[in-house]
C-alpha cells in the first residue's frame, strides 16, 4: 500500500500538499477500485489552463436495485484541501446527461457538500459517498435513446419497406410498397 501512496506522491506537481493529498487519494481508491490518478491539464471557463491531479473513472451506485458505473471526474486544484473539488460527470457517447439539481447540462457536479466544503470536516473520501448515495436517487446519465424507425437511415427504411421477388428467368426484382399498400416502383436496380 506505501508503494501506491509514494507512485501517487510523486505523480503530483509539486505546488500540491502532497503527503496529504496522495494519502486522501491513496484511501479514495482503496475504496473506489475504477477511479484512476491522473496528472492532466485543466481548462478553466476562461480558457487558462493548469495541470492538476485528478481521479477519473466510475463510481458504483445502486438504482432501483440495479448496480451502475457513473464515469466522474475529479479534478483536485493546487489549494486542495482548503478549496473543493472540481468534479464533473463524464458521459460516454452512448449516454447523455440529466440536468438536475445536482447536474448542470455540461456535466458540472454541484453537490451542497461542495458549496459547503470546509477543510478539516471534508473531504476526498466522503465527497465520493455522497456523489454515491446522491446519485442513488437522482442518477445524472442515463443512456441515450435508440433512433425510431422513422429517424433510422433512408436505407433502413427502404430495406424494410421493400420486397424482393423472382423471375421466372431466374432474375431478381425489387417491390416497393405505397401506404396503401399499391407497388410504386419495379426494377432491377433502385436507389434511395
Amino acid at each position: 500500500m506505501t508503494s501506491c501512496k509514494n507512485a501517487i506522491q510523486k505523480m503530483l506537481p509539486k505546488t500540491y500538499l502532497r503527503n496529504h493529498v496522495a494519502h486522501e487519494i491513496h484511501v479514495a481508491f482503496i475504496h473506489f477500485k475504477d477511479l484512476v490518478p491522473m496528472v492532466d491539464k485543466y481548462i478553466y471557463n476562461d480558457g487558462t489552463a493548469k495541470v492538476l491531479m485528478s481521479l477519473t473513472g466510475t463510481i458504483p451506485i445502486l438504482f432501483k436495485d440495479m448496480t451502475y458505473n457513473i464515469p466522474i471526474c475529479v479534478w483536485l486544484e493546487e489549494s486542495y484541501p482548503q478549496s473543493a473539488p472540481i468534479c464533473y460527470v463524464k458521459p460516454t457517447r452512448e449516454m447523455m446527461i440529466l440536468q438536475g439539481n445536482y447536474v448542470s447540462s455540461n456535466g458540472d457536479i454541484r453537490l451542497p457538500y461542495l458549496q459547503e466544503w470546509k477543510q478539516g470536516e471534508c473531504d476526498l473520501v466522503s465527497l465520493l459517498q455522497v456523489m454515491v448515495a446522491t446519485f442513488g436517487d437522482h442518477p445524472p446519465i442515463c443512456m441515450q435513446p435508440r433512433p425510431q424507425p422513422a429517424q433510422a437511415s433512408c436505407s433502413l427504411q427502404f430495406r424494410k419497406e421493400s420486397r424482393v421477388f423472382s423471375r421466372a428467368d431466374g432474375s431478381l426484382y425489387l417491390s416497393l410498397s405505397a401506404e396503401d399498400g399499391q407497388p410504386v416502383l419495379q426494377g432491377n436496380e433502385t436507389s434511395c
